[in-house]
């Protein structure tokens, strides 16, 4: 492949004595791109994501307008999401909840995948205590105030009714075939915790149970990842994103032993919608990038002109199967 320019991407180490202090949040950063680097993953470490959520990823903020459906297309692929319905418990009058969007829904979807490939069920109990389960997926129970507006255990209540009670659908159409699948993400459900109060365990276990469809389409096409670099980078969704993209993109280019070009044009539509031009997109993308190189030593990836290149490198994960199902 020729290229005018090809350079690759990356962050330099962290200087040691920085010229100005450190926040907690890039403290913390900095933690987990020291023990990632230094120490092999632990069995509590490995997480999985389906690769249909790769494909075509949730909204990055919410759609303006709350519209009826809203569509992601990546090529011949489209990733189509319906809001779900509620009672709402002050008014008892029927409203619609709105999508998920943001980096809760992705943070839940990284445990979703996990706990049904671990546990083998389509149900998932998530437990009685609101704090307990805000940790195991890296949020912080005293983020914001309890029971403050935006506090991460209302946002957390929030977008798990947003994400349960929506409908996706994953489609492929060519001018010669479609095909499809509706899929419910968890007609059934109880969730008791109060978010007002969430240090209080409350007497019944909160829990899912996903669709059927829905279950079968994430453990069949699972890949690993490193729950660490996960929690590093999860006040960003599109480094979420992005993070899963390179994950599952070094695996099959590494099999392949074959780089592979993207344009950013490309991944834009794939994963960035929300951005208003291809420009912003990339600036975006680089910084996001320059965060998840630190996080995921094994990385190879090169910009070239028009979009980058994935090399390829060590898996985020490595020598790990499959939980047995």
């Amino acid at each position: 492949m020729e290229v005018k320019e090809q350079r690759r991407l990356f962050m330099s180490p962290v200087d040691p004595k920085p010229a100005t202090p450190l926040t907690p949040r890039q403290r913390r950063f900095i933690d987990a791109a020291v023990d990632i680097r230094e120490n092999e993953p632990e069995s509590e470490d490995k997480a999985f994501m389906t690769r249909y959520m790769v494909q075509a990823t949730l909204p990055h903020s919410a759609p303006k307008g709350n519209p009826p459906t809203w569509t992601r297309v990546n090529g011949d692929y489209t990733l189509r999401i319906r809001p779900g319905y509620m009672t709402d418990p002050k008014t008892k009058e029927e409203k619609c909840v709105g999508y998920p969007f943001g980096s809760v829904p992705r943070l839940l979807m990284f445990w979703m995948t996990t706990e049904a490939l671990k546990t083998g069920s389509r149900k998932l109990i998530f437990g009685n205590s609101l704090t307990k389960f805000m940790r195991s997926i890296g949020l912080n129970p005293d983020n914001g105030g309890t029971g403050a507006k935006r506090s991460d255990a209302r946002r957390l209540r929030d977008q798990m009714e947003r994400l349960f009670l929506a409908t996706i659908s994953f489609e492929y159409s060519t001018l010669e075939a479609r095909c499809w699948k509706d899929m419910v993400i968890a007609p059934e459900g109880e969730l008791w915790w109060n978010p007002k109060t969430p240090d209080e365990p409350v007497f019944w276990d909160s829990w899912i149970e996903l669709g059927d469809k829905f279950y079968e389409a994430i453990i069949s096409s699972p890949f690993p990842v490193d729950i660490r670099a996960i929690r590093a980078l999860k006040n960003s969704p599109l480094a979420l994103d992005l993070y899963a993209w390179t994950t599952y993109k070094t695996s099959t280019v590494s099999r392949a032993n074959k780089p592979q070009r993207i344009s950013w044009i490309a991944l834009q539509k794939q994963l960035g919608a929300n951005y208003k031009d291809v420009m912003n997109f990339k600036k975006a993308s680089k910084e996001a990038f320059s965060r998840i190189t630190t996080v995921y030593p094994g990385l190879r990836l090169d910009e070239v002109e028009g979009g980058i290149i994935i090399q390829p490198g060590r898996p985020a994960i490595s020598q790990v199967s499959k939980p047995k199902v």
